[in-house]
């Protein structure tokens, strides 16, 4: 920074024209690393240096305007320091003001918290900056309140948006917070639906948190709306933005807080403050409560119950017994309704030509119980008796499954318990128990299997891995391992029956059920579904068709605004690549194939969506060695 003795007046144009250049230029690091410092000294205490500062940036031509302003707010220590820097110049400048009002807040997200508590707390600490705080807190809202922004804009720029609302939240003011009372609520309620209606937990618990935060700050003496979720570090972090005040605001928002503090103490009942309280209070201890001490039931001995023995009430030991007791609606029985439901399971197993003469029926008990206790693990149970009576019976009972997906007054939750009993089944009858002798002495090497889980949308990913184990080779020597018994895939017979009455009827909305319209979470479910089935129906007679079924169903569905179901069509595509063989892929879905991999390439360059990304470039990879298998074959 140069000095010009005599008080001779001068232009800093040229001075501008360079910084801005030399910052648009790739070296912003470099030179507001030394300048912005050097101005913050400068300013401190002399207002001539900020008048040159402020005349600095008005004077920086448009095309470079936004390479400084983002340097300076991305560097300055806080925003009462940055006001000092920039001075009114969003008011002045419209390109600067559109990079802080607009670009900044609404067009990037990768900022950090800190640039944004920058950003927000400079445009509230001036009474002329106030009122780009309230229509960017506008904009902020119309943003996260609509449905096609949520389903189109990844969760990170939702996250964004949600800590910039939260911030400009904590600067509003009383009179502020009373003149768009009605802004603030109608924004909540439309932006709290459509998160909820989201197929990604973090969006619902984003949509959860925010409207908390609104309703607290337009509520403040009535009820607030307040929502269940498990609290991690984000909600935490979104949390303490909302209450955190800055260093500059703490002495204005004392005289507030402060008769607030003292009316919350004066409703609080005395305490005693010190030990001679209690004292007091013994001395002027009426007779009545030393009458009511002998009268009280302290004295009475009490029975000895250490060697009571539990009642345990014997569990059905028939299939007709445990169907009468689950039929039953008498609430004098349930403990025997407890220890049938616990004992379910393992008696099916056990009688499985039984089961076999009412599957059907069965299976329709466990689809429409509901606890009648608080049995512990009542769900999981359910959940085993179901699939223990579809790995018995596969056929009838997979029909029947698969007919109710679609019928009418099921809820989504009965829906979805129907896909998890299909994946979970299939999961067990393509992966038989093996009954196994070790070869050599020494620790057993434990083998990889499928592990049941309520969550089909996750256990495509971890089948993929099991696959890419189990066809990896090891050399090794004097270690143990496990000879497999040989016996057939039981899912390679009844493959197609749990799979193609689940993709026939997707596009046909019921009264109370529409997988293409607002049900998209249990769309997303089954197309999650779809895709394990067709991949552990691997090297059965089926498997082509059931891919070729599957590419048809995943086309009509690519351009899907779910992210969640966009992550299952791709998990669909990945399944297809690795079941049927490449023979004949090539041979019966070239044409189709082509297509797709021209559909990867467009979601590898524009879909929002990150996981979608990277799961569409790992299908291009895919084929890729897919091609390379097929050309090094002789032909």
């Amino acid at each position: 920074v140069c000095f010009i003795p005599g008080g001779l007046d001068c232009s800093i144009s040229f001075v501008s024209q360079v910084l801005g250049k030399v910052c648009i230029h790739g070296r912003q690091k470099e030179i507001l690393g030394i300048l912005v410092p050097r101005l913050i000294d400068l300013t401190n205490s002399d207002c001539i240096w900020q008048r040159i500062c402020w005349r600095l940036l008005e004077c920086v031509p448009d095309r470079w305007m936004e390479a400084v302003v983002l340097g300076f707010v991305q560097r300055a220590p806080g925003a009462d320091i940055l006001s000092r820097l920039l001075g009114n110049l969003v008011l002045k400048s419209k390109k600067a003001q559109f990079v802080v009002t607009q670009k900044m807040l609404l067009l990037q997200y990768g900022h950090v918290t800190a640039v944004l508590q920058n950003l927000l707390g400079y445009l509230s600490l001036n009474s002329l900056r106030r009122t780009l705080l309230l229509r960017v807190l506008q904009e902020l809202l119309e943003t996260w309140s609509s449905n096609s922004a949520v389903k189109h804009s990844p969760p990170e720029q939702q996250l964004y948006i949600s800590k910039a609302i939260l911030i400009c939240l904590s600067h509003l003011k009383e009179p502020e917070i009373e003149s768009c009372r009605q802004e603030l609520l109608t924004s909540m309620m439309e932006g709290v639906k459509c998160h909820l209606d989201s197929s990604l937990p973090q969006l619902r618990r984003l949509g959860m948190v925010v409207a908390e935060s609104i309703s607290l700050k337009i509520n403040t003496e009535g009820p607030v709306l307040t929502f269940e979720y498990e609290e991690d570090d984000e909600t935490r972090e979104l949390k303490s933005l909302l209450v955190q005040t800055p260093p500059f605001c703490v002495v204005p928002s004392l005289p507030d807080v402060i008769p607030e503090i003292e009316k919350a103490e004066a409703a609080l009942p005395l305490v005693p403050a010190s030990n001679e309280k209690p004292h007091t209070a013994a001395a002027v201890m009426p007779d009545e409560e030393s009458d009511a001490e002998l009268d009280s039931d302290d004295d009475l001995i009490p029975y000895d119950m250490s060697e009571d023995k539990e009642l345990k009430i014997k569990a059905p030991l028939y299939i007709r017994d445990c169907i009468e007791v689950l039929t039953g609606s008498g609430s004098e029985d349930l403990d025997k309704w407890e220890a049938t439901i616990k004992a379910l399971e393992s008696l099916v197993r056990k009688n499985p030509a039984a089961i076999r003469e009412v599957s059907v029926e069965l299976a329709k008990i466990l689809l429409h119980l509901e606890e009648k206790t608080c049995i512990e693990g009542f769900v999981e149970l359910r959940q085993r008796a179901q699939v223990a009576v579809l790995t018995t019976d596969p056929i009838p009972v997979a029909k029947y499954l698969t007919s109710q997906f679609y019928s009418m007054n099921y809820s989504l939750r009965q829906r979805m318990d129907i896909l998890d009993v299909l994946v979970l089944a299939a999961q067990e009858l393509s992966c038989p128990k093996f009954h196994g002798r070790t070869k050599h002495s020494g620790a057993q090497k434990p083998c990889s299997q499928l592990l049941p889980g309520s969550d089909s949308s996750n256990d495509w990913r971890r089948i993929v891995d099991e696959r890419i184990k189990s066809k990896t080779r090891r050399f090794a020597m004097g270690q143990s391992h496990v000879e497999l018994a040989s016996r057939p895939n039981e899912f390679s017979s009844v493959a197609g029956h749990f799979f193609f009455p689940l993709i026939q009827h997707f596009d046909r909305p019921l009264t109370t059920f529409d997988l293409l319209g607002e049900d998209h979470l249990v769309l997303g479910r089954l197309v999650h579904t779809l895709a394990i089935l067709m991949y552990l129906a691997v090297n059965t007679v089926a498997v082509t068709a059931m891919g070729k079924a599957l590419l048809e169903f995943v086309w009509a569905l690519r351009f899907h605004t779910d992210s969640y179901v966009r992550q299952g069509l791709l998990s669909c595509i990945s399944s297809l690549l690795l079941s049927v063989p490449a023979e004949r892929i090539l041979a019966d879905m070239t044409e189709e194939l082509l297509e797709t991999q021209s559909w990867l390439g467009d979601v590898v360059e524009k879909d929002p969506d990150g996981d979608c990304r990277r799961l569409a470039l790992q299908n291009l990879l895919l084929m890729e060695n897919l091609k390379k298998k097929l050309e090094a074959v002789p032909s």
